[in-house]
């Protein structure tokens, strides 16, 4: 969409989001480019006081703080019915909450592997689950998932935080052939690289001397992968544009420099596959009768 059409849309609509991590990092760009474009924003924060800046300059009548843990479903509930009422309705919802569990599979505690599934995984089904009703009434709706370059690849010290994230993808995969009917869209925003602090401000496990080669081998596999850092508020502007799009994407880049990386990824998965299709069709045995 060009740059025109994205402001001619911009003057003729406007859109009532439910956006949940809304206190930092992209999510913080993104309330702020909402509320720019004249729309109406429910946003959800553990802390809502961390929203004060927002609530003073645009008033309660575009915008609603609230506080909100995601892992309670039934608060989530409650937050997405409180923003109905207010606003008549939830045109986007964007699941961006989230946190990023730095460590080997062994290295973390279950407690650790709970909260990042709560979080990164129940948190986005609740709240998914919770706008459903609305918009398959209204037959439109947009749901746009925060997943992350991790949703597609898989590297060491993050499994436990990739496994969220790639359960959100399989989940989200099907929401989207179920609610097509229903003119509901669910687009997979995959980040690439953006220094937003995520993982600074997020839990990490134990680091047991066995793994050190692992977490070696991930920083290295970074610097190696000639990917840069993108900047985390023009993040925005694509935000925006997807919102807009008549037909948007079931995924989506956020940065430049993955496609290259998902081109080794998926040819090295695909020749594996091959490699070993006698193993496949052993398994598969003979077709009955014969």
């Amino acid at each position: 969409m060009t740059l025109e059409k994205i402001l001619m849309s911009r003057a003729m609509t406007s859109r009532t989001w439910f956006l949940t991590g809304a206190s930092r990092g992209l999510g913080a760009h993104w309330a702020e480019a909402i509320l720019a474009r004249g729309d109406r924003l429910a946003a959800t924060a553990r802390d809502k006081t961390s929203l004060a800046s927002l609530s003073e300059r645009y008033g309660d009548d575009r915008f609603v703080p609230l506080q909100l843990d995601v892992r309670d479903s039934a608060a989530v509930r409650d937050a997405v019915q409180s923003a109905e009422v207010t606003f008549g309705g939830i045109d986007v919802l964007v699941n961006n909450a989230g946190h990023m569990l730095t460590g080997a599979v062994e290295e973390v505690e279950e407690e650790q592997a709970r909260a990042q599934m709560d979080v990164n995984y129940f948190g986005a089904l609740w709240a998914t689950r919770a706008v459903l009703p609305g918009m398959r009434q209204r037959r439109a709706g947009r749901i746009l998932q925060v997943s992350s370059f991790g949703g597609l690849v898989a590297y060491p010290a993050l499994g436990i935080y990739q496994a969220s994230k790639w359960a959100l993808e399989a989940m989200s995969e099907s929401l989207a052939a179920e609610v097509a009917a229903y003119g509901i869209h669910v687009t997979l925003i995959e980040p690439i690289m953006f220094p937003t602090g995520l993982a600074a401000a997020s839990p990490q496990a134990r680091q047991d001397p066995a793994y050190a080669y692992a977490r070696q081998a991930l920083y290295a596999g970074a610097a190696a992968s000639g990917l840069t850092p993108g900047d985390p508020a023009a993040t925005a502007e694509a935000l925006l544009a997807l919102a807009e799009t008549p037909e948007p994407p079931m995924r989506v880049l956020f940065g430049t420099g993955g496609l290259e990386a998902l081109r080794t990824e998926y040819s090295g998965r695909l020749a594996g596959l091959e490699q070993w299709d006698h193993v496949a069709r052993l398994a598969q045995g003979k077709p009955s009768g014969s």
